[in-house]
């Protein structure tokens, strides 16, 4: 799993009948201090995620996993919503000395 920033919504009126009534996401990865780290990607919205938040999201085949039983056509999946970000302290002190 790795963190990103959802950064808006996609809209399409013609797709995969599979995906009908997935909400789809505009996601930018990010660091663990919320910083930007890469460019945008669409993701399939398992958690019901809203603009701003930080999520977890999952790539390959594990994407379509979350929305099981259905089989839906998916390469990236936001698969959790963080509540809160902590760094610990042994962390930073080696953050600090690299």
């Amino acid at each position: 799993m790795d963190l990103a920033r959802v950064v808006g919504t996609v809209v399409s009126t013609v797709k995969d009948p599979q995906l009908t009534g997935v909400k789809m996401l505009l996601i930018r990865p990010v660091d663990p201090m919320g910083q930007f780290i890469g460019t945008a990607m669409i993701a399939l919205d398992a958690v019901g995620a809203g603009a701003g938040e930080i999520v977890f999201y999952v790539t390959g085949k594990e994407a379509s996993f979350a929305f099981l039983p259905d089989k839906v056509p998916a390469d990236i999946s936001v698969v959790a919503i963080v509540d809160q970000l902590e760094e610990s302290s042994d962390t930073r002190a080696k953050r600090r000395q690299s």
